[in-house]
């Protein structure tokens, strides 16, 4: 009994491992093993209720609605939830209509290399596909003779060598994403101290606005009630006078002193004209030097040209200088005493004539009212302000004035630097801020008529290479993502190990959107979508006009690689295998 029980168990054993270990069906990948290890019966993965002979399996006739039974052939490709329903309304499997494949594709081992899935489309199509199928199984049919051998060593070695070349790449552009991003923290480090200090500076700026809008107003209303006394006796007629006198003073010692300059010249020349007169007498004829003999030429005629008369005419011209330097007085010149001490008194002779016979104390007081009536007489247009004409101020009024404006000027400047930098502050610079130690720098690309360049976080232009001016492409606004065809060969211009694996995909990158560029002719403003792939330097890797005035750059740069594989910010993959 007991040698029965351990035979029964033993068998039990042995059916359960030859079970584990029977081959899958072809196109079956390890996940989806579990549902194909019945001997007997196969169930449809997503239509359990609907059960068919394992022999139905992989028999080139699509069975179930989810495909599930035909991991090996093409014969489910054309199932998608668009699709009508192709079994007849009553079946069971009209229950399941519009169904999507069970299966994410055709299952390659590919060993020695990468096992990956590949549309069934692509199963017995008569194509050798070693780019997602490097051991050729999925030409298993052999359809017209064609036999794909197996090329898994070869394109995994090629395929170890360049991944390991990626990674070394792609560690070198995180190590320079992590500098970029420490020069970004320490750049906005220095926006926040200078925030602080322009607070600080601004503050004490307002005050001495204040203080000077202040200043400047008690200037006006102490010029304005001005009394003006003239330094000499009577009135305007005297004061314009003593300024007359003081400007003709200036004027005859301004003539002096050209007197003197001139004087200076004259003799000068006259030493000069000895020597060369002296040279002229003395030098040998007879000694063959040219440059002797021009000299002596040049001076003969500069001597005959000489007149007579100037000695006269220079005389003439030291009379008019002694006549016009003369001092003013009683023997020439202007009589000022004829002007001064008049019997004209001013308009304001009455009130110093008063002031004289009382008290300092009481003149003090009195001056001050004076001043203050007067102040008021003019601001409320009974008085006539004399102190200024309508279009001039008072020197201590201008003074007061430009330093008002210079005060208001610098606080404005202040203002405007607080507020852009705040701006900066809040400003998107995308993830860990990277993009704020790149604002400003300028890469180019060369596409044969054009030259295109991209300027992080400002602009993007075109500029001609034949001569003309540049076409702004638009100015940044904001980031983006977007979701673009993989390009197998931006990974191989830049050095990124990229995001969609097998290829063939889509993926979504980090994008920056430029725009309000320059009015097309006949269409809108140009604008400018940069798709940012992984890299370890910054560059433009392609340009091309998606439509009208519409570009498209694609630019690497190591400010979207994060970790060693490069699939950080902008590098995403999007699973899209069919």
């Amino acid at each position: 009994m007991r040698q029965s029980q351990l035979l029964i168990l033993w068998s039990s054993l042995i059916a359960s491992a030859v079970a584990a270990e029977s081959p899958r069906p072809r196109g079956v990948g390890p996940d989806f093993a579990k549902f194909y290890r019945s001997s007997d019966k196969f169930e449809c993965i997503s239509a359990p209720s609907i059960h068919m002979p394992i022999s139905r399996i992989n028999d080139d006739y699509c069975d179930c609605p989810d495909g599930s039974d035909e991991p090996g052939t093409s014969a489910c490709s054309h199932i998608s939830n668009l699709s009508p329903p192709a079994s007849p309304p009553s079946s069971e499997a009209a229950k399941f209509a519009n169904s999507t494949l069970a299966l994410p594709g055709y299952y390659c081992k590919n060993k020695g290399h990468q096992p990956s899935y590949i549309p069934f489309t692509y199963v017995n199509d008569g194509t050798c596909d070693y780019e997602l199928c490097c051991d050729g199984s999925d030409e298993w049919d052999g359809v017209g003779g064609l036999v794909c051998e197996d090329k898994c060593k070869e394109i995994g070695k090629e395929w170890r060598k360049n991944d390991e070349a990626r990674k070394r790449a792609m560690s070198v552009a995180a190590k320079k994403r992590k500098e970029l991003v420490v020069e970004a923290q320490r750049l906005k480090r220095e926006v926040e101290d200078r925030i602080g200090t322009l607070e600080t500076e601004i503050e004490g700026q307002e005050k001495k606005v204040q203080g000077l809008d202040r200043e400047l107003s008690e200037v006006q209303r102490r010029e304005r009630g001005r009394i003006v006394k003239g330094p000499g006796k009577g009135g305007r007629i005297n004061v314009l006078a003593e300024l007359a006198k003081r400007r003709i003073e200036e004027l005859r010692e301004s003539v002096i002193a050209m007197r003197d300059d001139r004087n200076a010249a004259r003799s000068r020349i006259k030493e000069l004209e000895g020597i060369l007169y002296t040279f002229k007498e003395e030098y040998n004829p007879n000694f063959n030097d040219e440059g002797v003999k021009r000299a002596v030429r040049s001076w003969e005629e500069y001597a005959a040209r000489k007149e007579p008369s100037e000695d006269d005419e220079v005389a003439a011209e030291e009379r008019d200088l002694d006549e016009i330097v003369k001092p003013d007085g009683p023997e020439g010149g202007i009589k000022w005493e004829e002007f001064e001490g008049g019997e004209e008194e001013s308009d304001v002779d009455i009130l110093y004539k008063l002031e004289a016979y009382l008290p300092s104390s009481v003149r003090n007081w009195l001056d001050a009212r004076i001043h203050d009536l007067r102040q008021l007489l003019i601001e409320n247009g009974i008085l006539a302000d004399t102190s200024s004409s309508a279009t001039t101020e008072s020197p201590a009024v201008v003074t007061a004035r430009q330093a008002l404006e210079a005060a208001q000027q610098s606080l404005e400047t202040s203002r405007s630097g607080l507020t852009s930098h705040r701006e900066d502050l809040v400003r998107d610079y995308g993830k860990d801020e990277v993009f704020r130690s790149m604002k400003g720098r300028c890469i180019e690309k060369d596409s044969g008529e054009y030259v295109y360049e991209l300027c992080w976080m400002t602009t993007t232009k075109q500029k001609p290479k034949k001569g003309g001016a540049d076409t702004g492409l638009g100015s940044f606004q904001h980031f983006d993502t977007v979701i673009v065809d993989e390009d197998p060969s931006l990974a191989s211009q830049s050095g990124s190990t990229g995001g969609g694996g097998g290829g063939g995909g889509t993926v979504e990158r980090l994008a920056l959107r430029y725009e309000n560029g320059q009015q097309c002719w006949n269409g809108p403003q140009r604008s400018t979508t940069v798709v940012l792939v992984c890299s370890g330097a910054d560059e433009i890797l392609k340009v091309f006009e998606e439509e009208k005035c519409v570009y498209r750059m694609d630019a690497g740069t190591p400010a979207v690689c994060e970790g060693s594989q490069g699939g950080g910010a902008g590098m995403a993959a999007v699973k899209d295998e069919l």
